[in-house]
């Protein structure tokens, strides 16, 4: 499992013209939010989401060095495969390392579930659809967490 995580002053995920997704971290009286795309590959399994979730949870990379438990920080969560794309060949990405919707979307759900168990704000963008994110990185601060 691999997530990019982007510390943002604001994220959105629109499908068509439904915004399905938003973090505003000033409501939740924070100075930033979390971006995370997920991917997944074949050999993830829950035990995987559950503890890269806590390194999310916990991951000191907003004001002061502290993380979105310290802060009520909020996160949002967005699938995506092209974490896993191969580009060491030619000029068109292999995605064979990504696993199929249906081994990928009950993981990047347990992910979810398992931030808002750890008392996490979480949103989501939607599984499969073509999505529009739109984010201000505050920073810029981007991490990638890998198990």
């Amino acid at each position: 499992m691999r997530v990019l995580v982007q510390r943002v002053s604001s994220a959105q995920v629109t499908v068509g013209d439904e915004v399905v997704g938003r973090i505003d971290p000033a409501a939740h009286g924070a100075p930033h939010g979390l971006l995370a795309l997920v991917g997944v590959t074949h050999t993830d399994i829950e035990s995987t989401a559950k503890a890269l979730a806590d390194k999310l949870y916990r991951l000191r990379i907003l004001d002061g060095e502290r993380s979105a438990a310290d802060l009520n920080a909020p996160i949002l969560v967005v699938s995506q495969f092209t974490l896993y794309a191969d580009t060491a060949k030619g000029r068109r990405p292999s995605w064979s390392a990504a696993a199929p919707g249906s081994v990928a979307e009950p993981l990047v759900d347990f992910f979810a579930d398992a931030l808002r168990g750890l008392g996490a704000t979480v949103a989501t963008g939607r599984f499969g659809a073509h999505m529009h994110v739109a984010l201000v990185n505050d920073g810029p601060v981007t991490v990638l967490l890998e198990a």
